[in-house]
């Protein structure tokens, strides 16, 4: 990733000079499907596959015990210039099965229509029961070891580089739901430590909605889709999700978490991360130290707005995964600081009043910083979703010397449920050798046999002790790097009951709204409003409203407003906590890497000046896709990335306009339903684009007759963030002047009791 993309000179030494971008832009641009271009024809001479893209990789070579090969990545592949059976024998014809004569019936003894239907009968898996759809990537993480005197996990000394494999995911859709649903995400990270794996499966929400495990069949039933019609899809807009967390008051801050702008990102690349539990850390000393694990993105969080979600949901439910996919690709590699909050082993463990083993609350940033501790880079993508994405298998029972759990209830669910998940859904207990899965560090674990076992394991003796195999293997103590857990005192009567300071719902919520500026909290009252309003059930709404009613009475007024109901009094106290400005993604500015910048140019627009503005955001490190009336090449110049008929606002950190392109030849509804009825003499797909993306806040740019468009769109050229003129750029620097907020943010009105 670079570390800056100053805003170069190109847009003053390359106005007038267009060069030929044909093939440079092919490669500038993200998105291009495989290493070379095809041919125009069909190719018939034997060939080698080809390599994969410069931004792809694949899992380590090691072998199914965790022992380096050596191996090129190349071998892990398929090789070889010719089709071959399973078993390598090559095949002459791959297109016609065995038949008794041309119009006879197919022979059983076709052996490779069997072998071929087989594997594709059988080449899905079942899906995670959560966090079934996902996208991943490999990348690199750098200690800085400032946590060095708290843990001695040697990941986390000083200048250590261990590679890592991280997981994102949406919770309650199937894989083949959209992207940008209001739900949770998952943000799980696999560490190929010297020591082991360990992995960190958290979430983008710090919260949880239950206290205890064994309620999370419950909460997950309620909010997948009704068994009887198998809707909803990936959505909580529906009775039983709304009845179980009415009932269920535990759930109120992770439910407010998920109904802010949190539970619509804007990209996995500005996105928090959070471990959610209170983690044990132990250091050389044998000292411990509680501590709750952050991923801070380097782009800062940032979210969509609800009709930009439902928007990119419809023309590309891919929107998510694409985006960390194309930023990897051209070189915009995400960042995350790992950052810890600590806080001292006390008996009791608790900090600030805070029952440190309740997931469903926070530490306050105020009351306890976040301290980085390294640096994580996402450096490439896979070479195969499933070989790599789909199978690769979290546990929160990964844990290496320095890192141990606590008696949070809910974690000690996981460490039973990750386990066993992995064994219908992988097939069998030997997951972990999987090459995505296969730890970097020596196993000689004693395992042997079941479904799929690919090591090959030597000697007689897989017991302890043995002395048939020469003792091995051996035990190790600490001063080997064994793992050994806390040693803790335990005691207690057998009970099934919560601990009192579990009992509090309403007053970290309350936190939460009072940190949020006025438009988020306009957003919060939005979302509450639409999911409840998608409810059938009368007496739903009303609990929930009961439950508003005890964390601000603004907030709730305003969603029972709504909903058309009257706004209960609260039932409890409200609560007075001092507001966390670390909770509100408003007011900070963020790096430029990988912004998406839509320039739209038609044939009448001076591509001279288009050229040298797209140059200019590549050279700021950012991706300039060119909009146009129809794809090839522009003035015979300029590569047009997306057309009018394409193009949607969403997708665009910001849109400038190289002058008000009339409407282009498939400008009618019949032919593309956004033109609606045309008569306007701008395109009106490009009314459309840029009226949505002043809609949402966006920076929008323009020159030449640009201001006619604008016009046209209904945008007044003095509002916020709308940046005129006759120099393509000077209005680009006044456009990007902006980006660093994410927003325009003054842009949206909201309501006086709100503010």
């Amino acid at each position: 990733m670079n570390e800056s993309h100053p805003l170069k000179s190109a847009v003053e030494k390359v106005v007038g000079a267009v060069t030929d971008h044909d093939a440079v832009q092919a490669a500038e641009i993200p998105g291009v499907p495989n290493s070379l271009p095809p041919q125009l024809e069909e190719p018939t001479e034997p060939r080698e596959p080809l390599p994969p893209k410069p931004d792809q990789t694949g899992p380590e070579t090691v072998s199914p015990t965790g022992q380096p090969t050596g191996a090129s990545q190349d071998q892990m592949a398929q090789g070889g210039e010719y089709l071959t059976t399973a078993q390598g024998v090559r095949l002459r014809d791959t297109d016609h099965s065995l038949k008794a004569g041309p119009r006879g019936p197919v022979l059983l003894q076709d052996h490779h229509l069997r072998e071929k239907v087989m594997h594709f009968d059988h080449e899905r898996i079942p899906e995670r029961v959560v966090h079934a759809r996902g996208a991943a990537a490999h990348g690199v993480f750098q200690a800085y070891g400032t946590a060095s005197n708290i843990t001695k996990a040697a990941f986390l000394a000083e200048g250590v580089r261990t590679q890592v494999f991280v997981r994102f995911s949406t919770v309650l859709g199937s894989r083949g739901s959209a992207d940008t649903v209001r739900d949770t995400r998952g943000f799980a990270t696999k560490f190929y430590t010297a020591e082991g794996v360990f992995d960190l499966v958290g979430n983008n929400i710090p919260v949880f909605f239950i206290q205890d495990g064994i309620k999370f069949p419950d909460v997950i039933h309620a909010g997948k889709p009704h068994p009887d019609r198998e809707i909803p899809q990936a959505q909580s807009a529906h009775d039983t999700f709304w009845d179980f967390v009415s009932l269920h008051t535990e759930a109120t801050f992770h439910t407010m978490w998920n109904m802010s702008d949190r539970g619509i990102p804007r990209s996995f690349r500005m996105m928090e991360g959070f471990g959610v539990h209170t983690f044990r850390l132990v250091n050389a000393a044998g000292e411990t130290t509680l501590a709750k694990w952050h991923w801070k993105p380097k782009l800062g969080v940032h979210s969509l707005t609800w009709e930009e979600a439902q928007i990119a949901g419809g023309v590309d439910p891919d929107f998510h995964r694409r985006d960390l996919a194309d930023a990897i690709e051209a070189g915009a590699h995400p960042q995350w600081e790992l950052g810890i909050q600590v806080f001292p082993d006390t008996p009791e463990q608790m900090f600030e009043g805070i029952d440190l083993l309740d997931p469903t609350k926070i530490v306050p940033e105020e009351l306890a910083p976040v301290h980085p501790v390294g640096l994580m880079t996402l450096n490439a993508n896979p070479s195969n979703f499933f070989a790599e994405t789909e199978q690769v298998a979290f546990h929160v029972g990964h844990l290496v010397p320095g890192i141990d759990i606590t008696d949070d209830p809910l974690l000690a669910a996981r460490l039973f449920s990750y386990l066993d998940t992995q064994i219908t859904r992988l097939g069998g207990p030997n997951f972990a050798q999987i090459p995505i899965n296969r730890p970097h560090a020596p196993v000689n674990d004693m395992l042997r046999d079941g479904f799929h076992q690919t090591a090959v394991h030597r000697g007689v003796a897989p017991y302890r002790p043995n002395s048939l195999d020469g003792g091995c293997p051996f035990q190790a103590g600490a001063e080997q790097g064994a793992y050994v857990e806390v040693p803790l005192e335990v005691a207690g009567r057998k009970v099934r009951e919560a601990p009192a300071t579990f009992s509090d719902h309403y007053s970290q919520p309350r936190l939460f709204w009072l940190s949020l500026s006025p438009v988020e909290r306009e957003h919060l009252i939005s979302a509450y409003t639409f999911e409840l309003g998608k409810c059938y059930e009368q007496a739903v709404k009303e609990r929930q409203l009961r439950v508003l009613a005890n964390i601000d009475p603004v907030l709730c007024r305003e969603v029972a407003d709504g909903l058309g109901l009257p706004a209960p009094e609260p039932t409890v106290p409200l609560a007075d906590p001092a507001p966390s400005p670390a909770l509100s993604q408003v007011g900070r500015e963020w790096p430029l890497d990988g912004r998406i910048i839509g320039i739209v140019a038609d044939e009448t627009s001076d591509l001279g000046v288009v050229g040298a503005v797209r140059q200019a955001v590549l050279d700021g490190g950012m991706t300039p896709l060119v909009i146009a009336p129809k794809g090839g090449m522009l003035g015979g110049t300029l590569a047009v990335q997306r057309t009018f008929a394409t193009a949607r606002s969403v997708e665009f950190d910001a849109v400038l306009l190289a002058g008000a392109p009339a409407p282009g030849d498939d400008a009618y509804g019949a032919r593309d339903a956004k033109a609606g009825d045309g008569g306007t003499p701008v395109d009106p797909r490009v009314l459309l684009l840029v009226g949505e993306a002043y809609r949402h806040a966006k920076a929008v740019g323009g020159w030449g007759t640009a201001a006619q468009a604008l016009q046209a769109a209904g945008i007044p050229a003095q509002a916020p963030g709308v940046v005129t003129g006759q120099d393509g750029e000077g209005v680009l620097r006044d456009v990007l002047a902006l980006l660093p907020l994410h927003r325009v943010w003054d842009r949206f009105r909201v309501h006086p009791d709100v503010a």
